[in-house]
């Protein structure tokens, strides 16, 4: 037992949850992840999506734990009505979502020549052109994709058909090789 609840016990875990119990959050994620992906990939149809709408709802579950009140439901249903509205969120915004099949609209479409363009159009001597060019090709392209085009990490990990963690990572590391050479 961790912390006075039992493993099957969501509602105890997320009362330890709200005291600031990791242990507490690792126990509901073992306990419920695979499910709840489940229901997030019924919902907005990408196993990727899914596992990004099930990490930012975990984010909600271990920020928000102490508004959790026992006699106003179920936690189990709590939890699941954080993934869901998650996903319908993402639904809601995901207007220039595309499947993995359109990666080729990608790479010879409009988007591949704005990319272009934008990266053309910057000043072959500011500092942020240079830093831009020091980048590899994938993480200039993503950090691209992701603030000229305006997408997800979820949807440029669709279109160019690589994991969410490779492309959240290639991103984050771009952006703070951009931050080392601009300062």
């Amino acid at each position: 037992m961790l912390m006075g609840f039992k493993p099957d016990n969501l509602g105890g875990a997320l009362a330890a949850c709200a005291k600031g119990d990791r242990n507490a959050l690792r126990s509901i994620y073992d306990q419920e992840a695979g499910r709840l992906v489940a229901v997030a990939e019924r919902i907005v149809r990408r196993r990727d999506l899914a596992e990004e709408v099930v990490q930012e709802a975990f984010i909600r579950i271990w920020t928000h734990a102490h508004q959790y009140k026992q006699d106003c439901g179920s936690a189990r249903g709590w939890i699941y009505a954080i993934v869901r509205n998650r996903a319908l969120d993402l639904l809601r915004d995901g207007k220039r979502e595309i499947t993995v099949e359109d990666v080729g609209v990608l790479r010879d479409g409009e988007d591949a020549n704005e990319l272009i363009a934008a990266w053309q159009s910057l000043d072959r001597s500011s500092r942020l052109y240079e830093c831009l060019g020091a980048l590899d090709e994938t993480k200039r392209r993503g950090i691209l994709m992701a603030y000229v085009n305006g997408y997800t990490h979820g949807e440029i990990a669709g279109r160019l058909r690589m994991p969410l963690g490779t492309v959240k990572s290639w991103i984050r590391r771009g952006l703070t090789a951009l931050r080392e050479c601009m300062a």
